[in-house]
């Protein structure tokens, strides 16, 4: 498969990792060896060799008589591709391989089975509410297997993105796979035990290596796709990976309300986990053997630049240059490149990498959390609400509906008219009920010896009982499980556009630049989304599409931001520290959303809301700063194609400051080393 035909034309929109300086090959079409044959042939002749045009010239150094050395140069490889004469000074690099398309497919599978389980206790709020044993204080432990998940992470993608620039990003991401994968294992084992203890050493463990693995992933793109191709690939990546959250919100309620139970829904999340761990084995295959395909084009390349060099003989002195055993000339690089990548590296990133780093805390404050209890807002607010105040029903103590009333039990209103029960209100419950296994035959199908609650509350309703389901309250629970599927299709929204604009999202910002102004528009989209949220009854609809354009247009700017603004070789510890970070708020703010709710009276709205318009409006001003200090750095962020191939030429090189568009006078900040 070719590249995407709006990819530059130019090879030097960026370069090989670790070739300081080194031009990379052409990302905008695969190598065509029947067309260096032609050329090749075309230069035997002297006279065709005098009127070749510049171009030319230096698409083929070698301005001799046919050389046999040149038809070994032109051999395509086993892949299709050649090593022509008109590459003779490009590196290749693993963006030049047709099988980047491939690796970017195994990619996204690995993380969509990562990102459907870690979205089940969100898409089962309810379900899990029931599910679990009765607790005034259910939504502190469900916040809670967010926050055990995002503890390990505030330390290990740090850990993960030094260790994946270390060892290599493939060998890691099966590592990270396997981890996730144990972790989804615990976690169903707790579920099924009814264990919240359990299930937080499942979340904790997943957590292990969910971010790290994200970090990898992000890597692998990176180094695969460079140039003007690495934030379309990255919007693909994410688009395919939150597949899995589409596909978690739809089908986990499904199977959690039908006959597999809630318990079959998290397996299936360990089910999957472990499909990606498979598929991350076969990319450590692919890469490895692509690195051995690179290896051997390199080599040719060395010889013919080796023959260039004694032939021209650039150094002026009568004597071959030297160079290294990649083929490049020792005299070609400026700056020395360390052997080692080290956690002390975060201390050369500049500003510009920590106020990106800040509006990534602040902004994903009200994306992911919110995501968490969605589930639950949208009931509240849209889907469930609580049942008409002073209505009951005409017989307080008897089963509203199922084999145990016989009858006919509806809702009076306190006049004893009849009460209307909006499409959108839950259905009146008994205000106590006290049945036991002898008041019938298919007691033997209930989960309890017995059932006496006076009075009843709706947190005592267990919808996966089939006391609750079928015997005593059948349209109350037949109602909660239709919203639950509801508010799962509702909360879907936002990942689907993610998932079909963020490629072309990624196209546009590859092209157009604007990274940090996009970043301000969003935010305050997403303020205008938790505002309606807050302060309406509106349709559900509308403010869920902002929150996926939102989050669409934020995602497709911060992420490839992240490598615009440090060297080149730290890019994986630069990913990690801002994944670290970014989890020190997603540890914090399950707690808050909790502490709030429980605050409120049990209710989200509006308080909870308040929280994520308040991080919203955060992430405005953060942005407002980010514009200003990037047009001070040269636009980094803002620039457009053009500006950011330049700039990739300085990330080769290494800079030490990587200070890009400040003067040279100007004193190089990091909070790390100013701080105190």
């Amino acid at each position: 498969m070719a590249a995407t035909a709006d990819a530059p034309s130019g090879g030097d929109a960026g370069g090989p990792p670790g070739g300081a300086g080194s031009p990379m090959v052409s990302l905008d079409r695969e190598a065509n060896p029947f067309a260096s044959l032609s050329y090749a042939l075309s230069m035997n002749s002297s006279e065709e060799r005098e009127e070749a045009t510049a171009p030319t010239e230096a698409a083929s150094p070698l301005s001799v008589d046919h050389d046999p050395m040149q038809t070994l140069l032109i051999t395509p490889d086993e892949d299709g591709e050649s090593t022509s004469a008109a590459g003779a000074h490009m590196h290749p690099t693993k963006s030049s391989l047709r099988s980047r398309w491939l690796v970017l497919g195994m990619a996204c599978v690995v993380m969509t089975g990562s990102y459907y389980a870690y979205d089940i206790p969100s898409a089962l709020h309810q379900q899990l509410q029931d599910y679990m044993p009765e607790s005034d204080q259910y939504e502190t432990n469900f916040n809670l297997l967010y926050t055990v998940y995002s503890i390990p992470n505030v330390i290990l993608p740090l850990i993960g993105g030094n260790f994946v620039d270390r060892h290599g990003a493939p060998f890691c991401l099966t590592v990270f796979a396997a981890t996730v994968c144990a972790g989804a294992v615990l976690l169903s084992v707790g579920v099924a035990s009814k264990a919240w203890g359990l299930m937080y050493l499942g979340r904790f463990v997943f957590g292990l290596g969910a971010e790290s693995l994200c970090v990898a992933q992000s890597t692998i793109i990176s180094d695969w796709f460079e140039g003007r191709e690495v934030a379309f690939a990255m919007g693909v990546g994410l688009a395919v990976s939150r597949a899995g959250s589409i596909w978690n919100n739809v089908v986990s309620p499904k199977v959690a309300n039908g006959g597999g139970g809630i318990e079959a829904a998290f397996w299936i999340g360990a089910l999957l986990t472990g499909c990606s761990f498979a598929v991350a084995g076969l990319i450590v295959f692919v890469d490895k053997r692509a690195a051995k395909r690179l290896k051997r084009r390199a080599g040719g390349e060395a010889l013919q630049s080796l023959t260039v060099a004694l032939l021209e003989n650039d150094e002026g002195n009568g004597h071959a240059p030297s160079f290294d055993e990649n083929g490049q000339s020792t005299k070609a690089c400026t700056a020395p490149v360390e052997s080692g990548v080290h956690v002390t590296d975060i201390t050369k990133f500049g500003p510009l990498f920590w106020l990106l780093t800040l509006s990534c805390f602040v902004v994903y404050g009200c994306v992911l959390p919110f995501n968490n209890v969605a589930s639950g807002i949208l009931l509240e607010r849209n889907f469930f609400i609580s049942s008409p105040a002073g209505c009951r029903l005409e017989h307080p103590g008897q089963c509203s509906a199922g084999y145990l009333q016989p009858g006919t039990n509806g809702a009076l209103n306190a006049s004893g008219g009849v009460c209307f029960v909006a499409p959108s209100q839950a259905p009146v419950l008994p205000s106590s009920v006290n049945h036991t296994h002898t008041d019938s035959e298919r007691s033997d199908e209930w989960e309890e010896p017995g059932y006496i609650h006076n009075p009843l509350s709706n947190k005592n309703v267990d919808c996966g009982d089939s006391f609750w389901a079928d015997a005593c309250t059948t349209n109350y629970c037949t109602k909660q499980k239709d919203a639950t599927e509801q508010a799962g299709r509702i909360m879907s929204i936002p990942y689907l556009i993610s998932a079909l604009s963020s490629p072309p999202l990624g196209h546009l910002v590859d092209n157009v630049g604007r990274r940090a102004q996009i970043a301000v528009v969003s935010s305050t989209l997403l303020f205008g989304v938790h505002l309606t949220l807050a302060m309406s009854a509106s349709s559900p609809i509308g403010p869920m599409v902002g929150q996926g354009i939102a989050y669409s247009l934020y995602a497709a700017v911060l992420w490839p931001s992240v490598p615009l603004t440090v060297p080149k070789q730290y890019t994986g510890t630069a990913f990690g520290v801002i994944t670290s970070i970014q989890n020190i708020g997603l540890a914090l703010f399950p707690l808050m959303i909790a502490a709030i709710y429980n605050a409120s009276g049990g209710r989200y709205i509006p308080n909870v809301e308040y929280f994520f318009m308040s991080c919203a409006a955060a992430g405005v001003v953060v942005g407002i700063f980010l514009n200003r200090l990037d047009r001070r750095y040269g636009n980094k962020l803002n620039g457009d194609a053009t500006e950011k191939a330049a700039l990739d030429s300085v990330r080769e090189e290494g800079a030490r400051d990587f200070m890009g568009g400040v003067e040279e006078e100007e004193e190089y900040f990091s909070p790390l080393l100013h701080s105190g």
